[in-house]
Order: structure tokens, then sequence, then C-alpha cells
């Protein structure tokens, strides 16, 4: 199930998901969204892995949707919107763990995907960052449901609003991801999380998973969907526009609120 892309691989109880645009900091198209959900949908159906292990190829875990795929006098259409949806649903209803190892930028979608996992783990120099509002949109993948059930409202608006850099030191003191460990230690620790996880009850991890979505992710049907129309709204405004052309020609942004 490869492609240039986006690496999948098994070995034994282990399905690594790799995105594989080491050059662009893996940023991500709705082709490779739907491939990645395609292999983890399989998974749930032939139960040949027993953890899921998503990473990004390079110095970068993602820096979100690729905006060189956007022409700013165009309205986008809605692949990637619907590609990450239904990565994001493959993710919490897949029956086994699945691990994010972030290294560098979890940006954009990127962060919405790693903080979709069961346990993210990250390299001390990495970092999340919701940069939506940079191009003048909304996060999604689900991250307004998934940042604010991790860490409350008032931090989750201001990394929504304010698209900060979070720190992997910060975030795992405010409860946004499992664990920051040391660079030079980052395969050492990813490697022996994944062997303790496929070496354990997968049954109750299935359970546990579905306990926790319903207790902390009950909204997230809704939230995906209110971020489908919040985006597909904000794609007809002039700030994105701006946004997406001040992007591409390495500026900042002149917003005008409409």
């Amino acid at each position: 199930m490869t492609t240039p892309t986006v690496r999948t691989a098994q070995t034994g109880a282990v399905l690594r998901i790799t995105w594989n645009r080491p050059d662009a900091l893996n940023a991500l198209t709705g082709e490779m969204l739907a491939h990645a959900a395609t292999a983890i949908e399989h998974e749930a159906q032939d139960r040949a892995a027993r953890v899921i292990v998503l990473a990004g190829a390079g110095r970068a875990f993602s820096s979100g949707a690729d905006l060189h795929q956007v022409n700013p006098d165009q309205s986008p259409d809605t692949e990637t919107v619907e590609a990450a949806n239904r990565l994001i649903r493959a993710i919490r209803t897949v029956p086994v763990p699945v691990v994010a190892a972030v290294r560098g930028a979890a940006a954009g979608v990127g962060c919405s995907i790693a903080l979709a996992a069961d346990l993210t783990v990250a390299a001390e120099s990495a970092y999340f960052l919701l940069a939506f509002t940079g191009v003048g949109l909304m996060p999604d993948g689900g991250a307004t449901a998934f940042v604010p059930a991790s860490i409350g409202r008032a931090r989750a608006t201001r990394m929504a609003m304010l698209a900060e850099r979070i720190d992997a030191g910060t975030a795992e003191d405010w409860g946004l991801i499992s664990a920051a460990v040391p660079d030079d230690r980052f395969d050492e620790k990813v490697d022996a999380l994944v062997e303790r996880l496929s070496s354990g009850p997968t049954a109750a991890y299935a359970q546990i998973k579905r306990a926790l979505d319903a207790t902390s992710l009950g909204g997230l049907e809704s939230a995906l969907e209110a971020e489908r129309a919040g985006q597909l709204a904000l794609f007809g405004t002039r700030d994105f526009a701006e946004g997406a052309a001040a992007f591409l020609g390495k500026r900042a942004p002149r917003f005008v609120g409409e």
C-alpha cells in the first residue's frame, strides 16, 4: 500500500505509516490523507497489527496542508478537509492503539492528526502549532474537540486564535501530549512504547479507547461537521485569499476581516 508520499510497512504486530515528503516538511495533500485513512481502515478489518505508528520522514512530522496546491484566486475544493476527517475517524475507531511519533513541526492539520492519536510522543525539539489563523482559516481535523478535551477551553482558544508554537515540554506539562523525550533517545523511547503496546492486551485497549472517547470526545462528530462547515465558509473569504497569497509570497498577510 506504499506510495511515493506515504510509506506503509508492517513488521510483526506493528503497522507504521510515514508521511514521505521530507523536502516539503511533509505537507499533506488530500491523496496522502486518504491513503493513510485507507491503510488504517483496512487494519480495522484485517486485525493483523496490534499497534499503529504515525510518523514523518525527515525533520518534521507535518507542516500541515499543502498550500502550494492552492490557487488564491479560486475557491479550493473540499478534498483535503474530507480526507482529514476520514483519517481522524479511522484513527479513533480502529480497535488498536495509535501512536504519533513527532519530530520537528506538527502544524495545521498535521497537529490535529498528531493529537488524534491515543499516545503522542514528541522529541524535545518538536513543537505543536494550530497555524490556521495565519492564513485566515480555523482549526480542522478534529482539533476543536481534541485540544480543549486535553488542555481546557482557555488554552485551546489561545492555540487556535493566536497560532502560537507550543514546544514539546510545554505540551507535556499541559497534558496535550503523552511525553516529551530527549532528541537523542527519541527512537529508543518510541520503540519501547510500541513494543509494550504490541505485546499488551489489545482487547482491553480497544475497550479503553471506546470508553475514553465516549466520556471525553462525545462531541467529536459534531466538531468535525462544524469545522467542515466553518472551513468551507472561510475558503470563500478575502482573508483566506490574502492569507494563502501571503504564505505563497512569503510575506505578512493583511487581513480585512471579511
